[in-house]
Parts: C-alpha cells; sequence; structure tokens
C-alpha cells in the first residue's frame, strides 16, 4: 500500500499538490472558523468546480467558451423551479438540474461548433443575455421571479444549527469537489482526453485520421455542462435563491480568470486557484479597520475593489503565465530529478570546484 501511494502520488508532483491541498482543506474547520469564512470557503468549492469545467473544454478542446455561466445559470434555476413547483429536495433537483444542462449543452452546442475562435467566444457569449433577458420578462415574474430571482430555496442541512450548517455545507462541498475533480482528472488523462487534446493541437489532422471532431467536441462541451450545473445548483442552495445574475457574463468571466490564474489544461490548477481569490477577497480587498504604528487603516472603498483584484490577477499572469499550479508542480519536479552539479547554482559549483582543486594539489 506505501509503495502504491508513493509510485502514484508523492511522485506524481500534480496529484502530491492536489494531495497536499485536499489534506489542508480537510482540516480547516479545526481551526474553529467563523461561519462567514467557512461560507466562503464553501464557495470556494463550487468556484473551484465551475473553473474545472471550464478548463476540460477550453483547455483539452481549445473551443472558447465565453457564456459558460449559462449552465452554472440552468443548474440553479432548474433546481430552483422544481423545488417550488414540485417542493422536490435538492438531493431530487440537483441531479434532474445537471440532465438539464447536458441537453441544452447538446443543442446549443451543435450551432457553436460551426464557428470557431473569436467567434465561438461571441457566440457562446449571447446565450446568457438571452435567457437573462426572457428572465427578466415581466410577464413571466410568477415563473422566473423577474429581478428577485426564485427563493428562498430549501437550504442541504435545515436541521442543523448555523455554524453546524456551515460546516456541513464546506464537507459537501468539498467531497463532491474531490469526487468531481477526480473524475475530470480521469476523462482529461483517458483515451478520450487524449482525443481531445488531439483536436486541440489540430482538428483538421485529427478529421484526416478518422476521428468525428464534431462527436467529440460536443461530448467535451456535455461533460463540462453538466459539472458547470452541479456548481450553479449547489451555489443556488448554498444562498437560497436562483436569480438572473447567475447567468450574468461577470461569472463566466470569474471562471476564466480562475483558470487562467491555476493554469489552463491542468484540471487540478483552476481548483487551486479558487482557493487563492477567495483569500485575496477576504483578506486583502475586504479588510476591517485595523490599526497599524498607529495609524488607522480603512477598508478600501468597493469602487477600488475591482481595480485592485484585476491589478493582481495581472501582476500574477505576467509572473507564472502558465498558471501557479504549473509553477509549483514544475518546481516539484525540478527538485525531484536528480541534476548535474553545475546545475545547482554557481555557490554550490565554486565550493565544488575548490574542493576538487585542493584534492588534487594534496
Amino acid at each position: 500500500m506505501y509503495t502504491i501511494f508513493v509510485t502514484d502520488i508523492i511522485d506524481v508532483p500534480p496529484r502530491l499538490l492536489a494531495f497536499m491541498l485536499f489534506l489542508i482543506l480537510i482540516f480547516l474547520p479545526l481551526m474553529q472558523l467563523e461561519p462567514s469564512i467557512l461560507r466562503l470557503l464553501a464557495f470556494a468549492n463550487v468556484w473551484a468546480i465551475f473553473a474545472a469545467s471550464w478548463d476540460l473544454v477550453v483547455g483539452r478542446t481549445g473551443q472558447i467558451s465565453l457564456g459558460h455561466a449559462i449552465f452554472f445559470g440552468i443548474g440553479a434555476y432548474t433546481s430552483a423551479f422544481l423545488f417550488r413547483f414540485f417542493r422536490l429536495q435538492p438531493w431530487v433537483t440537483i441531479p434532474l438540474a445537471m440532465l438539464v444542462a447536458v441537453l441544452a449543452a447538446l443543442i446549443l452546442g451543435y450551432p457553436c461548433l460551426r464557428v470557431k475562435g473569436p467567434y465561438l467566444a461571441l457566440v457562446s457569449m449571447a446565450f446568457p443575455l438571452i435567457l437573462i433577458s426572457i428572465f427578466l420578462v415581466s410577464g413571466l415574474k410568477p415563473i422566473t421571479g423577474c429581478e428577485e430571482g426564485i427563493g428562498p430555496l430549501r437550504s442541504f442541512f435545515p436541521f442543523l444549527k448555523v455554524y453546524e450548517q456551515r460546516v456541513a455545507e464546506y464537507f459537501l462541498t468539498l467531497v463532491i469537489l474531490l469526487v468531481s475533480g477526480i473524475i475530470l482528472y480521469k476523462v482529461a488523462n483517458s483515451r478520450i482526453g487524449i482525443v481531445f487534446v488531439s483536436i486541440l493541437d489540430d482538428d483538421l489532422a485529427s478529421k484526416a485520421c478518422g476521428i468525428n471532431i464534431t462527436k467529440y467536441k460536443l461530448l467535451a462541451f456535455a461533460i463540462s455542462a453538466l459539472f458547470a450545473s452541479l456548481a450553479g445548483a449547489l451555489f443556488a442552495h448554498i444562498i437560497r435563491l436562483a436569480g438572473p445574475s447567475q447567468l450574468s457574463l461577470n461569472y463566466s468571466f470569474l471562471g476564466v480568470i480562475i483558470t487562467i490564474l491555476g493554469g489552463i489544461g491542468t484540471i487540478y490548477g483552476p481548483i487551486a486557484a479558487a482557493f487563492i481569490l477567495q483569500f485575496l477577497d477576504r483578506y486583502v480587498l475586504t479588510i476591517p479597520d485595523v490599526t497599524i504604528l498607529g495609524l488607522k487603516i480603512l477598508p478600501l472603498p468597493e469602487a477600488w475593489h475591482m481595480f485592485i483584484f484585476m491589478t493582481i490577477i495581472i501582476i500574477f499572469i505576467i509572473k507564472w503565465p502558465r498558471g501557479i499550479a504549473r509553477f509549483v508542480t514544475d518546481k516539484l519536479t525540478d527538485l525531484s530529478e536528480e541534476r548535474e552539479i553545475e546545475e545547482r547554482g554557481p555557490h554550490i559549483w565554486k565550493k565544488y570546484k575548490r574542493k576538487k582543486e585542493s584534492t588534487h594539489e594534496g
């Protein structure tokens, strides 16, 4: 068992990074965190699922979708509709919402695949905007709720106290994130994933080899929608509301930012980046009044949040263009590999050279 653990996890830097991250997340609630922080971490789990789903379709097949929030919103609204009109529990509404999202992905994906590059990005961006416009029609307010949305929805653990609910929601989303991450990672590294990458590298060559690229692109789109809708349904039941904001382009761009920050085409990268962004939002942009060296530092105005947030993201992307997770795994790989003494730094090389010369002189 130990040999298998070392071979399959310790010796594989991406898996080692994921394992270390998961251990940290498992023991976080033992620190007796505030309910608001536990909810923030639950949101991070949800955003990690959403970003990883976008990473599959973009990082593996090269389909640049900027309207991925449509599946997030479909998951949220479908689960809300089923609860509002049929009083079904979340354990039933969420799987049904995922099936609806897959069906929507197959319907919307076919016309999207007829265009490429920036045209695909623009076409995909239009779908959530169209759906928002439909949901905001005043005549549909009894069904969609218009600007107010649909709520309050049933929470996952209504029989628990507030703090216990936050802990339970955190562990629920963490387990779902773990299962989702493993499934997405397995898909990305399976035979289907290899076909996805071949389409990303050269779709014409893949087509010439007899691969039905439309079929595989639709498959990637459907799998991505499945997990994006899962994230949307989880989010709606945590905040107990499904609203038009969950279809907004802000949510689509958030998934893009998280994926690029973590590392496109890694699956584990967006998961790590989701927690980094939540940490920035909690401890950098929304700090309370503090006094340092007798000087009172006030919280940043809301208008500055997005500016500072995007500035930090740009610095990260410039510093680590391949993503933070890739940078870490590259360093782990570098540490695990044997290197010549010349490659270990000028200081070590000079010390080794002096020692060698003194030996020859003796």
